[in-house]
């Protein structure tokens, strides 16, 4: 896999989450530490986006 298409993978991903996040935040009752865990996925994935697309240059 090169590294460009290893980005859009992560980035599709990483819009995944966010989704995802932000359905649990509709919720009355949002499980908090869900929510937390699925942000800190996110921030990860972020890092790993951002040091390929370091790569690149």
């Amino acid at each position: 896999m090169t590294i460009e298409a290893r980005i859009r993978e992560l980035g599709n991903r990483h819009r995944s989450l966010d989704e995802t996040i932000q359905r649990e935040m509709t919720h009355p009752a949002a499980d908090s530490l869900r929510v937390r865990e699925l942000k800190q996925q996110k921030l990860r994935l972020k890092e790993e986006i951002t040091s390929l697309e370091a790569r690149t240059n």
